[in-house]
Parts: C-alpha cells; structure tokens; sequence
C-alpha cells in the first residue's frame, strides 16, 4: 500500500473542500473578471456539467468519499459514457473560472493543487470500482477520466 493510500478518504475529502472554500473565499469580490466570456463559458459549462451528472447519478448512488455507497449502481450513461469523473471536471472547471478572472500565482497553485486531490480521490474510487463492478475495467478502458480527448 502507498503512501497515497494510506491517507484517510475523509482526509482527502477535508483538503478537497478547504481548497475549494480557499479558492471561493479569496477570490476579489465582487469578481471583475466574473462576466469575462471565458470565465462565463467555464462557469456554464460546470453548472450544466453538474446538473447533468446529477440527472443520471442520483444523489442516494454517489459519495463525496470515494468509497462506494451500499447498493451503489455503476453508472455509464449520460456524461459518464464520455467521462468517468464528470462532478470532479463540473468542479474544476467552476472553481477553474474563479481563477481565470482572478489569476495570481497562488490561486493557480491552489487550483493545481486541487486537480492533484481530486485525481488521488479518482484513483482510489476506480479502485473500489473495478472490485465492485467487473465491467468496469472495460468501461475505463473506453472512457476519459476528467476531460475528453485528454485525460
């Protein structure tokens, strides 16, 4: 076992939301930047994200830990048929627009930081996955973590 996996999932889970109440609660207020086209295209692009997942991941099936719900479904529709993480990119990329319209080097550190949390918590659910669920090794294989076509 890693280091990495000996972390507690509630441990990961406290840096993931303090990074994300850092990164909220430093951002200049009111947000000049905030009706920036990129910054509203990354905004809209995480709220729909976001409720889109909810649509097909009903809030009873998913956890904020990674590890799995009791009776918890595999899900791979809807924007998990592209991504396997999409409430983690929905989050990234809210957050992510806070950072562009306000983008000094320790917000983007922040942010960076953030990525690396929510990649250790994906690693450790997909763990739980393909225990729980023997079809998910092929639903990996043919699907994007966070972002299509990248990662």
């Amino acid at each position: 076992m890693s280091a990495v996996q000996r972390v507690p999932s509630g441990v990961l889970v406290a840096v993931q939301f303090g990074l994300i109440l850092a990164l909220v609660g430093a951002a200049r207020w009111p947000v000049p930047q905030l009706a920036w086209p990129p910054t509203l295209f990354l905004l809209a692009l995480a709220v729909v994200l976001g409720v889109w997942t909810l649509g097909y991941n009903r809030l009873g099936n998913f956890n904020i830990r990674p590890e799995l719900r009791r009776g918890a479904r595999l899900i791979t529709g809807g924007p998990y048929r592209h991504i396997r993480h999409p409430m983690y990119t929905s989050v990234l990329l809210g957050v992510g627009a806070l950072v562009v319209a306000d983008a000094r080097p320790w917000r983007i550190a922040l942010l960076v930081a953030l990525l690396v949390v929510l990649i250790l918590k994906a690693a450790r659910e997909e763990q739980y996955l393909r225990a729980a669920f023997p079809e998910y090794a092929a639903y990996a294989a043919r699907t994007w973590r966070f972002v299509p076509f990248v990662y």
